[in-house]
């Protein structure tokens, strides 16, 4: 994770501020409906905590969640795995699809992984 390269570690971050911007969305729209906002707000939340963490070991930034909430959002972090990895089987191949899902799954392992070493 340290000797990601700049490219790589740009990306990483550009894909889960998307990821993030797209499960406010989703959130907002959902309270709007009155739907059970209870998945989205986990996920979105996981989703923050593991763009600070690599915002935090990469740049700058501020990272000061307790060791139950690193757990928990590491955890809904790795329950997102599979479901990308189905998307990017099914995604025709050289499609943006593939390509964005691909990054994704890509910067949600960085993320985990920075989630783990603030574990131990």
């Amino acid at each position: 994770m340290e000797n990601s390269s700049q490219e790589i570690q740009e990306m990483s971050i550009k894909s889960l501020e998307s990821t993030y911007n797209k499960l406010s969305t989703a959130y907002q729209s959902m309270t709007e409906k009155g739907s059970n906002t209870t998945l989205v707000q986990k996920r979105r939340n996981a989703v923050k905590m593991g763009l600070e963490s690599l915002r935090e070991a990469w740049q700058t930034g501020d990272f000061s969640y307790g060791e139950e909430a690193v757990s928990a959002s590491k955890e809904i972090l790795q329950g997102l795995l599979p479901a990308i990895e189905k998307q990017i089987e099914k995604a025709k191949e050289g499609s943006s699809q593939k390509t964005l899902n691909e990054r994704r799954l890509a910067a949600l392992k960085l993320a985990i992984e920075s989630l783990e070493k603030r574990l131990t």
